[in-house]
C-alpha cells in the first residue's frame, strides 16, 4: 500500500473567532500548506478527534499533526481537553501546543503537568504573532520527527 501524500492537518481550537482567523492567516503566510481545521470549543474538538457525534462518518477519528489549544473555551476547557488527549492511547502522541493569552504561572505549570508539549502566550501584535506561528509550524511540521499514525 502506498503512503498517503496528503499533508497532515493542523488543528486550531479557540473560542475566539478572531484568534482562530489570525492563527489560520498566520499559517497561510508561511511556506506550510497543511490543511487547517478550526474548532470553537473543547467538546467539538474531542468529537472530531474521537470520530463521534457529527464526525462519526470520518472513521475512527482524526489524528492531526499538531493541535494549537486555547485554555479558556466553552463546554470543555483546554486543560480538560489536554488531559483527555494525553490519556487516550491513540491520541497521546499528538503534540499539543497551548496557545493562549494567559501568562499565569499556574496555567503554565498545569499545562505541562497534563502533558502539553509547549506553552506559548499569544503576542498582541499581528506581526509578532505571525512570527510565532511561523516558528511553531517550522519546528513541529518541518524539523521534529514524529511517529506515523499507528506506529
Amino acid at each position: 500500500m502506498a503512503e498517503s501524500t496528503e499533508l497532515p492537518t493542523i488543528v486550531i481550537a479557540d473560542d475566539d473567532p478572531a484568534h482562530r482567523l489570525l492563527t489560520a492567516k498566520a499559517f497561510q503566510r508561511t511556506s506550510l500548506r497543511n490543511p487547517v481545521r478550526q474548532f470553537e470549543d473543547g467538546e467539538d474538538l474531542l468529537d472530531y478527534l474521537l470520530g463521534r457525534g457529527p464526525y462519526a462518518g470520518e472513521g475512527a477519528g482524526a489524528r492531526p499533526m499538531i493541535i494549537l489549544l486555547d485554555l479558556n473555551m466553552p463546554r470543555k476547557s483546554g486543560l480538560e481537553v489536554l488531559a483527555e488527549i494525553k490519556a487516550h492511547p491513540r491520541l497521546r502522541r499528538i503534540p499539543v501546543i497551548i496557545l493562549t493569552t494567559s501568562c499565569e504561572e499556574r496555567d503554565i505549570a498545569r499545562s505541562y503537568d497534563l502533558g502539553a508539549n509547549s506553552f506559548v502566550s499569544k503576542p498582541v501584535d499581528f506581526g509578532q504573532f505571525s512570527d510565532v506561528i511561523r516558528q511553531l509550524g517550522g519546528y513541529w511540521l518541518e524539523l521534529v520527527a514524529m511517529p506515523r499514525a499507528g506506529a
